[in-house]
Order: C-alpha cells, then sequence, then structure tokens
C-alpha cells in the first residue's frame, strides 16, 4: 500500500480529520488520534494493549510496539508497504474504532475478517 492510498483510506472513514502532532500528520476523529505518519512507509495505531499483542502475535515482521511508555499503551508501528491491504483495513478500522463516539460507528465500512 502507498502512502497516498493509506491517507485516501483513512479519510473515507466518517468525522476523519488530518491534522500534526509533534510534527507529524495524524489523523483523528475530534481530538482524538487514531493514526499518525511518523515516516515513509509506516503508520503507528491506537490500540489496546490486548489488540496490539495479538496483532504483533499474528504479524510480528510488518508489526512492531512504539517504545517507551506509547508502546506500553498500545501504540503499534505497521510497515504498511509490506502489509496485506486487508490488514490495512482492518488495524485502521480497529483504531478508528478505538476513537471514534458509537454514534460514528454505524456509518463506517463493515469489519473485514
Amino acid at each position: 500500500m502507498l502512502t497516498e492510498e493509506i491517507e485516501k483510506l483513512a479519510l473515507s472513514l466518517p468525522g476523519t480529520l488530518e491534522s500534526a502532532h509533534f510534527g507529524k500528520r495524524d489523523f483523528r476523529v475530534g481530538k482524538r488520534i487514531f493514526m499518525t505518519l511518523p515516516e515513509a512507509g509506516r503508520a503507528v495505531f491506537k490500540f489496546t494493549p490486548e489488540q496490539q499483542r495479538r496483532l504483533l502475535e499474528t504479524e510480528p515482521g510488518i508489526c512492531a510496539a512504539v517504545s517507551g511508555g506509547w508502546g506500553v499503551k498500545g501504540w503499534t508501528s505497521v510497515w504498511f508497504t509490506q502489509a496485506s491491504e486487508d490488514l490495512i483495513h482492518s488495524v485502521m478500522e480497529t483504531a478508528w474504532r478505538n476513537v471514534a463516539p458509537k454514534s460514528l460507528h454505524n456509518g463506517a465500512p463493515p469489519k473485514q475478517s
């Protein structure tokens, strides 16, 4: 997946806006960030620690916990140029659902299995 594709996918989710956090591009619903693009080819997603654990077990070469306290809280790096499109759709929707108000969930695309 290319940077432009991941940006387009993020902005297609209800209520999503692009902004910046610590000089890095981010995607958020309201004031809550669900994804950042800190460097070329890498996105960082907001997961719960349990969601992060499951992802790291199933995708160890593509995903890694962010170092330090952010990683302990569930923030996870995903090298999207190496990931399948299905994986990116799934992780992005999960991260989006973690921050979006329930009132927006019905407008989201159906979860991919």
